[in-house]
């Protein structure tokens, strides 16, 4: 049975979002919050469609690797949100969702995080939660984002990751001396993810760009990143205000990189 108790979440979200909201539903035990609301309807223009469990068993990342999260360890949501029109760089939104989470969470009283480009949450050296974006273009000019989230808030204490997802792994358990409910860390999330959404529709990535770089997880570490094209090798020196990974290479250029999978020097890669 779910510990989160969904008339409680709802009562907590903020009037902005609680306007915007069209569905809303809390899951005792679901395959992938994303899926499912991948699989739905779309919400009309301007609204929020929210899905959310604390026992997802076959969460997704990145390039399809798996989300690992023993039932009640974790939490996974998902907000499903229709623009009239694409916004710009929209590639880039899970960048912006990232400082929603650590927006939210800070409203928690949980400080100290980090983002990894392009969808890892990070405390330390560990990761405490990964973003999942997708889009299904709608009639018209219109797009229905697909935002998930999953938050490691007290995990085993040995979490076998599976064959080829050894990576180091931090819990909000660990963090702080009080742990917040799930209730409270997901009406915190609703809220300021929808915040993010609405105000990315004007000018996208670039608005949020300059306060995201005091995040960078990334900045001044040694890496190598396999794209589709090729493997890029270097310092990374930032992101741009599109989004793009920017990577000192020792070249006369910087090298800019919109997608691949980063692997830090000296470390296992960090996540799906």
């Amino acid at each position: 049975m779910s510990s989160l108790d969904a008339n409680a979440i709802r009562d907590a979200i903020g009037r902005g979002a609680a306007g915007r909201l069209a569905g809303f539903e809390a899951f005792a035990e679901i395959e992938s919050t994303n899926s499912h609301l991948m699989r739905g309807a779309a919400p009309a223009v301007g609204k929020l469609h929210v899905a959310l469990t604390d026992n997802q068993t076959a969460g997704r990342g990145r390039h399809g690797r798996r989300w690992v999260s023993p039932a009640g360890s974790g939490l996974a949501l998902s907000l499903a949100y229709t623009y009239a029109r694409v916004p710009p760089q929209l590639p880039a939104l899970t960048l912006a969702i990232g400082l929603g989470v650590i927006d939210a969470l800070e409203d928690a009283g949980i400080g100290g995080l980090q983002l990894k480009w392009p969808n890892d949450v990070m405390a330390g050296e560990g990761k405490l939660g990964g973003i999942l974006t997708e889009t299904q273009m709608q009639g018209g000019d219109a797009v229905m984002v697909v935002t998930g989230v999953g938050l490691n808030v007290d995990l085993p204490d040995k979490l076998d990751l599976g064959a080829g997802q050894e990576r180091a792994a931090a819990d909000i358990a660990g963090l702080v001396p009080v742990l917040p409910s799930c209730d409270e860390l997901a009406a915190a999330l609703i809220d300021r993810l929808c915040t993010v959404l609405v105000r990315y529709e004007a000018a996208g990535f670039a608005s949020f760009a300059e306060r995201w770089s005091r995040f960078d997880w990334l900045r001044g570490r040694a890496l190598t990143i396999d794209t589709r094209e090729r493997t890029v090798s270097g310092t990374a020196v930032g992101v741009h205000s599109d989004g793009a990974l920017l990577v000192d290479t020792g070249a006369a250029d910087v090298h800019r990189v919109t997608s691949g999978t980063v692997v830090v020097a000296g470390g296992p890669e960090a996540g799906p």
